[in-house]
């Protein structure tokens, strides 16, 4: 996955040219500033920072992290809001990170873990946060003729799809596609007011971070 997302770095941004998205991501973008109005927010696999203009737009600081130098170099590219910083991370670990934050933001990330991993993945993530925080997590729907194929299913429930770089290169990329009732389930009883937005190529959890027992 590491490897596929440096080697896609320069590319990676054309799957938001679809046509049949824009509507979707005009929506999002619309939506996004205002969950994160005057909050100090933690954006996990930033990727190339495709979100994170229009997400960190009123944010009071946003802490953008990402494993591959070579996708956060097109994000530092970008024209961002002044209260965005970037830092190198690993996702699953999240080492080096400080806790202090009062809202995260994860996009298109959650698809890409096993299923076997995501609870202890969300431990983490929630570690970083303080009581009351403000999560929320992005990810792709699956539509018939707009997403790639899935190309098999492991033992485990993990759905994958092959991806084509510009060169011909292929890749076997985890992809998963969860219900609302999976998310939310997963997410956990700290997820307070979880909420479930269908944007027909996109989904988004969101929920308050409840103290933890």
């Amino acid at each position: 996955m590491q490897a596929y997302y440096a080697e896609r770095a320069r590319e990676y941004e054309a799957v938001y040219a679809k046509p049949e998205r824009q509507a979707d991501l005009a929506a999002i973008k619309a939506w996004l500033p205002a969950q994160f109005a005057g909050r100090h927010v933690l954006e996990v696999a930033t990727g190339t920072g495709y979100w994170t203009p229009a997400a960190a737009a009123q944010a009071a600081s946003w802490l953008a992290t990402d494993i591959n130098p070579e996708t956060l170099a097109v994000a530092q590219a970008k024209t961002m809001p002044a209260s965005v910083s970037v830092q190198l991370a690993d996702a699953y670990t999240l080492d080096g990170v400080p806790d202090t934050f009062d809202a995260a933001f994860i996009g298109c990330w959650w698809s890409h873990i096993p299923l076997r991993r995501l609870p202890d993945w969300l431990a983490t993530l929630h570690s970083k946060l303080q009581h009351g925080a403000r999560v929320v997590h992005l990810d792709n729907q699956f539509v018939q003729a707009s997403s790639t194929p899935i190309s098999r299913q492991d033992d485990e429930g993990n759905t994958y799809q092959t991806r084509q770089l510009s060169d011909g290169r292929q890749f076997e990329v985890l992809k998963n596609f969860p219900t609302a009732e999976q998310a939310i389930a997963l997410a956990g009883p700290r997820a307070r007011n979880a909420q479930w937005t269908d944007f027909h190529h996109y989904w988004v959890l969101s929920y308050e971070l409840a103290p933890q027992d």
